[in-house]
């Protein structure tokens, strides 16, 4: 007979462990140990730089587990990496939560490595702990040690070290988006020519010439007047 899936899923409670979700050949469950080896006395190096009174902080110990996760799992960023702990269950259950707990907010990490990780430089005592546990394992000797970096743009690096360009303000806006006056028609013309020498080779061509009131004082003034018939044939001569 073929079975259907029960698509009903309002139950309140759930009776299952959270630790037999995980495989045991699962790449958290096989460093669990060495962790929780290194991070025995993560309590007692970061205590002096807690206060005494007020709300209980986010727990250390789970702000360096997940950043583990992350470095194991390639989750550089922090925003991401806390949205996968909270879907995930192998990441819930290295992080030492439980489906309820709520995951901290991504903001919390960069407040503690700018604060008490830096000032204790607790991440420094965790790395030396791994190292020594290594070298008691036999997997490291200890006498020399190789460096290999690669450079990775960072999530937030959009301008690739290079700042903005500044926004123009209102008046260079209006004076880009202003019609050109008739009186700079010749400027126009020489420094299109270097641009375009079939097109404004030569002299500069006046057309025509004519009369033209300017300003309050009743001045004439002779406004040049140059056909660009070839760039704009729509429009026609533009003045």
């Amino acid at each position: 007979m073929m079975g259907r899936q029960r698509r009903d899923q309002g139950k309140l409670f759930y009776e299952f462990r959270l630790d037999d979700r995980i495989p045991q050949n699962h790449l958290l469950r096989r460093i669990d140990v060495f962790v929780t080896a290194a991070l025995a006395d993560l309590h007692k190096e970061l205590e002096p730089y807690y206060s005494e009174i007020g709300r209980p902080s986010v727990d250390p110990e789970l702000m360096i587990r997940m950043l583990l996760i992350g470095y194991c799992c390639g989750l550089r960023s922090e925003r991401r990496l806390t949205q996968e702990v909270e879907l995930h269950l192998a990441y819930r259950w290295f992080c030492k939560l439980d489906l309820e707990d709520e995951v901290p907010h991504h903001s919390t990490f960069s407040a503690n490595r700018l604060g008490r990780f830096h000032e204790s430089d607790v991440l420094r005592h965790v790395f030396e702990r791994v190292v020594w546990a290594a070298m008691a394992m036999g997997l490291v000797k200890g006498e020399g040690f190789a460096v290999d970096a690669s450079v990775l743009e960072a999530n937030a690096s959009r301008y690739h070290g290079k700042a903005p360009a500044p926004a123009p303000n209102r008046i260079e806006s209006r004076r880009l988006t202003r019609a050109p006056s008739p009186c700079h028609a010749s400027t126009f013309v020489r420094t299109m020519r270097p641009l375009n020498p079939w097109l404004f080779g030569g002299a500069v061509h006046r057309p025509r010439q004519q009369w033209a009131m300017r300003g309050d004082n009743g001045r004439r003034c002779p406004a040049l007047v140059v056909s660009l018939e070839a760039l704009n044939p729509a429009r026609g001569i533009v003045t």
